[in-house]
């Protein structure tokens, strides 16, 4: 059954919105990177891996010849499932093997930054074998979720986020609490990050079902942050806190540690200095140094995949200087995910429009675990 975005209580939400003070614009602060989420549903801590991955060997190529890879999904097994965003074809991918079309997702429409875009698991996939995408079609942005067996058309779990050539967010994972996150853009309109009952500009939180999940900040509303622009990654640490990458605007792309119902300052602010009124960010770049997009956490290193930036970025989350690995050398970075081995997988993004063609792209790489 397909769900519209429930009508948030403003007064309510409005009293959870607690501002933080500044923190470092360009490193985590370790007082801030130890604070706990404060909602009552904070997820407990996952078992994450926490051998890093051995960024100086050379990397495997699991697959080229992609067309526009953006999400990318791990089954029990062991093999990945990609999602290529202009052909909306769904891809099984694995070491030693040629990439698999498992299914086309019917209604997608591509044009700009939208189209097939995040995948996600369910985390009880060995019993319900369902798989979550997030993808533009002709009206809107919405949440599916299909089987890989052929039984039956995609079902909307979720729909009602605005589209638009650009800032359609997309990326969706399961949290260590077994809900459903996404990341939504503010789909060019500005205004929406800071309407409490628009989804878009947000983090939602969900049930597997597409409901507004229990222990929201506000009861019956599917908004678990607000104030965003772009949110482009969403990663969990051994310790269940969430972090969200996000593009800026002009000036500075953020890494957000993410509080339930805080308020994270777009369009009144981008970047740090929004007062007591907004969460900072825990780490910013110039633009050209990154669009953040895909990210994922080892140990307590967020690795973060660059577009603009070209670059992979290693965050360190207990306070320090982040540091660029590959800066250039694979061109245009989209998505990086860890598999159940521990390896780090990374596509490239360079048949967007975007980037420059290098021989076999896109591609997906895997980085073993050190």
């Amino acid at each position: 059954m397909s769900h519209r975005p429930k009508v948030i209580a403003g007064v309510a939400l409005a009293a959870l919105l607690a501002g933080c003070g500044e923190q470092a614009a360009t490193a985590p602060s370790p007082a801030a990177s130890a604070a706990a989420p404060t909602s009552s549903a904070a997820p407990s801590a996952p078992a994450t891996p926490v051998a890093a991955p051995d960024l100086e060997a050379d990397p495997e190529t699991v697959a080229t010849g992609l067309d526009v890879p953006w999400g990318l999904a791990f089954l029990p097994d062991g093999t990945a499932l990609l999602a290529e965003r202009d052909t909306a074809r769904v891809l099984r991918v694995r070491p030693g093997a040629r990439p698999e079309q498992v299914l086309t997702v019917p209604g997608v429409e591509a044009r700009g930054e939208g189209g097939l875009l995040g995948l996600a698991v369910s985390p009880g996939y060995e019993q319900d074998r369902w798989v979550y995408a997030y993808y533009t079609a002709a009206q809107d942005n919405r949440i599916v979720r299909f089987r890989l067996d052929g039984g039956g058309a995609p079902e909307v779990i979720f729909d009602g986020i605005a589209k638009a050539g650009n800032h359609n967010g997309g990326r969706i994972a399961f949290g260590p609490d077994g809900m459903l996150y996404a990341g939504t853009g503010d789909a060019a309109r500005t205004a929406t990050s800071q309407d409490r009952d628009s989804p878009n500009g947000k983090i939602l939180r969900l049930t597997p079902d597409g409901d507004p999940a229990p222990g929201n900040p506000v009861a019956g509303s599917p908004v678990y942050s607000l104030g965003h622009r772009n949110v482009q990654g969403l990663a969990w640490d051994a310790r269940g806190r969430l972090f969200a990458t996000e593009f800026g605007q002009n000036r500075l792309d953020e890494v957000n540690q993410i509080d339930p119902g805080a308020n994270y300052g777009w369009p009144e602010v981008e970047g740090t200095g929004g007062g007591s009124d907004y969460k900072d960010p825990l780490v910013t770049w110039p633009t050209d140094q990154a669009s953040p997009s895909g990210a994922a956490i080892v140990g307590d290193t967020m690795y973060v995949a660059g577009l603009r930036g070209e670059r992979l970025w290693a965050v360190p989350l207990g306070g320090g200087a982040p540091r660029a690995h590959f800066t250039g050398e694979y061109g245009r970075l989209r998505t990086v995910e860890v598999a159940p081995d521990g390896a780090l997988w990374l596509t490239t993004s360079n048949t967007d429009g975007r980037g420059d063609l290098r021989e076999g792209d896109d591609r997906v790489l895997r980085f073993p675990a050190g």
